[in-house]
């Protein structure tokens, strides 16, 4: 099976959903937080008015929304060490609340993930870096610590290089998604690199070029060298627990040799010389006892769009187009603190059709989705183009509600055009600004086509605006991991999303659960390469009073 094969075999249909469990044991699902029992636990210190806060995280803390979107916003003075480290995770891995209804208590997170189950886990390459011994991570948001993995005892390079690498539990998503669930673990560790490069800019700032000071960048590696750099095909450590599935790899400071890593865990474990160089420490914890599916299907997707020693490199560009400064952010929140923007994310679980958004912040907001390899959250992916919105404009000021499209490439609007259906307008939004590629493709009422085609869920419906993200996959037939990039991609849209409806006093929620065919019998794209992704809508919340809000970390 390849994965374009997978994809087709996933699809959603009214009546015709893809594979997944009949009955779904709500009491019982998946342990959210991996452990490594016996391992050391560093606890790592919480920001200022956080318990046990690190007071010299103020300054920080003190940039605005707004700040985050001007080229000059300066780095912050204290570097990258433990405590920066720390501030770091906090603003895009950790918990940002506990909720409470009756006897059912549940955590949430800085990054969203689909259906709250969080099956990405992060770990941390450090080498001479303050606070910390040279080693190996992994981050435990449910403690705000870390756990040392691995430690290095013979270091001869004295660069401070700070790498942070990603996983999926594939077993998390599947057990209440089934088949699909590698498609939303893919969108996951999308929303997981978007957080981290907007925290990096935060904690950092930016230098005078408007780049990330701490040169947030992906890191070209296979799917082997990464697993065996993470540590995951110690099969030793994991036994009967879960196995994770290596997803990918970013530098977070200047220089950042991974080599130096791979050559030193290269060595037989059992050698004298291993055992002076590195050790191991840590039993990986078992996440569920009791598999009552099983989904073979995942791993094979992951598999079939591996990054192999022939995959495209991360760092290689198709983006053609320089775009112009961001739009300033100048929503109701934009000159609330970043920090709080960032905590306060939520998925919203209902809508009031009544109130729409304003003109600026939907233009901000799409303004931000064009991909700028130098800001956040694009500089933690591949540069790769292929995904472009088409928006159900139910309630923006000043805007006809219809069908629209933001084209984030506009080299693709001829084939885009060609390949789309020929009624559509393609009339470019006056109002918008000069740079922005949007059009208008028909004047039509949209809520109840754009909740139709979401599953029949209201949110899509009822919110100020909705989307679908659909991608270009003809390039994946000859470079499978595409299909994981575009997701990726995918995921950081929505994570801009989600930071960007905050920041205009609103809310959004990614939507996974969508009819496949019934989007592109829309668009006309039926038989295409071009194939929906992700979808998304933004609105004001009805928030649910009978759940209580509790701190993070106590």
């Amino acid at each position: 099976m390849d994965i374009l094969e997978y994809h087709q075999r996933t699809r959603h249909e009214p009546g015709a959903f893809a594979a997944g469990p009949e009955t779904i044991d709500w009491d019982n699902q998946p342990d959210p937080f991996r452990r490594y029992d016996g391992a050391e636990l560093i606890s790592l210190p919480l920001s200022a008015g956080q318990p046990g806060s690190n007071e010299n995280s103020a300054s920080t803390l003190s940039a605005s929304w707004a700040d985050l979107w001007q080229p000059e916003w300066p780095a912050a003075e204290t570097g990258i060490n433990r405590d920066s480290i720390a501030l770091l995770l906090e603003l895009s891995l950790a918990l940002s609340a506990w909720k409470q209804y009756g006897t059912a208590k549940w955590s949430l997170r800085v990054n969203p993930s689909s259906g709250n189950l969080h099956p990405t886990e992060c770990y941390l390459l450090v080498a001479n870096i303050d606070g910390l011994l040279n080693g190996l991570y992994h981050y435990r948001a449910d403690l705000h610590a870390l756990e040392l993995r691995c430690v290095f005892h013979q270091w001869d390079d004295p660069r401070p290089q700070l790498l942070m690498g990603f996983s999926s539990v594939f077993w998390r998503e599947a057990w209440k998604y089934g088949e699909r669930a590698y498609r939303y673990c893919c969108l996951d560790v999308g929303h997981a690199l978007a957080a981290v490069s907007y925290s990096a800019a935060l904690v950092f700032g930016h230098d005078n070029d408007g780049q990330n000071s701490s040169r947030v960048r992906p890191v070209s590696m296979t799917d082997r060298s990464l697993e065996k750099l993470l540590g995951l095909d110690r099969q030793q450590d994991f036994g009967a627990a879960e196995a994770e599935h290596p997803d990918c790899l970013l530098a977070l400071t200047e220089y950042a040799d991974v080599e130096l890593f791979l050559n030193l865990l290269d060595l037989h474990p059992d050698s004298e010389t291993a055992c002076l160089t590195h050790i191991w420490y840590g039993q990986a914890n078992v996440l569920d006892p009791k598999h009552f599916y099983q989904w073979p299907v995942v791993e094979e997707a992951a598999k079939a769009s591996a990054v192999t020693p022939v995959s495209r490199p991360v760092t290689k560009t198709d983006i053609t187009t320089v775009w112009p400064q961001p739009v300033p952010a100048t929503g109701d929140l934009a000159d609330e603190l970043a920090s709080r923007v960032i905590r306060h994310r939520r998925s919203a679980q209902g809508f009031n059709p009544e109130v729409g958004m304003s003109q600026r912040d939907f233009f901000a907001a799409l303004d931000h989705c064009l991909p700028r390899p130098e800001y956040q959250p694009w500089n933690s992916l591949p540069q790769t183009r292929g995904i472009h919105l088409f928006l159900f404009v139910h309630k923006v000021e000043g805007l006809p509600a219809g069908l629209y499209a933001l084209l984030r490439s506009p080299d693709d609007m001829d084939e885009i055009r060609v390949s789309t259906r020929e009624q559509f307008l393609w009339q470019a939004v006056a109002e918008a600004p000069e740079h922005l590629p949007l059009y208008m493709l028909i004047k039509a009422g949209t809520r109840r086509t754009a909740a139709g085609l979401s599953c029949q869920q209201a949110i899509a419906g009822d919110s100020a605006f909705s989307l679908a993200m659909v991608a270009d996959m003809s390039e994946v037939s000859e470079h499978p991991e595409q299909y994981r990039y575009l997701h990726w991609q995918a995921g950081a849209i929505g994570q801009v999303l989600y930071l960007e409806a905050e920041a205009a006093g609103l809310r959004g929620t990614g939507i996974g659960c969508f009819f496949d065919d019934r989007v592109h019998d829309l668009l006309g794209v039926t038989g295409s390469e071009w194939k929906v992704v992700y979808h998304f809508t933004v609105g004001e919340p009805i928030v649910d009073q009978r759940i209580t809000t509790l701190r993070a970390y106590t």
